[in-house]
């Protein structure tokens, strides 16, 4: 089902539905969270990389351990190496929906996870001085917050992508394997 009818009439519709005939969200959330991934996959397997986020990991409610059974570098290396994978699975979900689902689960749980560092990890949130009280993030709070919108993509791209399986699974039980459109996918 299509959710744009096939006549905007203000100018305001007639963006939107632009944007959505091109899918414009999806290719920009998606082409985002795999450069993302590949970027801070790559620096996590270096050791600033790997320094800079002893303190995130070992104040984590969900993976405090990490560090501690594998070790700062290696324990890096694997969160880096992770992310690397999904992205790649998520490059191959273009083809194959069924690969970037799995990417897209691969991304939510870790994103899910630091996303709970946000209310561990000391100094991200703290006090306004004068106000008593009152609390805001800091600038590391923010740094994590931003897992929570992650979360929130690597959601919209299982959707996406186990759209498509379906339609493929679908297209499959049939004599006449039609083309997938993406309308239908709406």
């Amino acid at each position: 089902m299509n959710a744009y009818p096939k006549e905007a009439k203000s100018n305001l519709t007639k963006l939107a539905a632009w944007i959505h005939d091109r899918n414009l969200p999806f290719l920009i959330s998606s082409i985002g969270m795999i450069v993302m991934l590949l970027w801070a996959g790559s620096y996590k397997m270096t050791a600033p990389g790997a320094e800079g986020i002893v303190p995130l990991v070992s104040n984590s409610p969900l993976i405090w351990w990490h560090f501690e059974l594998f070790g700062p570098y290696i324990g890096s290396d694997i969160i880096g190496l992770t992310e690397i994978t999904a992205a790649i699975l998520i490059i191959a979900g273009y083809v194959i929906p069924k690969a970037g689902i799995i990417g897209g689960l691969i991304v939510a749980l870790m994103f899910f996870i630091t996303s709970t560092m946000v209310i561990a990890t000391p100094s991200a949130i703290i006090s306004v001085p004068g106000i008593h009280g009152m609390r805001y993030m800091s600038f590391l709070g923010l740094f994590l917050f931003k897992d929570v919108i992650s979360l929130g993509v690597s959601l919209n791209l299982i959707s996406y992508f186990g759209q498509k399986a379906i339609l493929s699974e679908n297209l499959g039980d049939r004599p006449e394997k039609a083309p997938i459109r993406d309308e239908c996918l709406s």
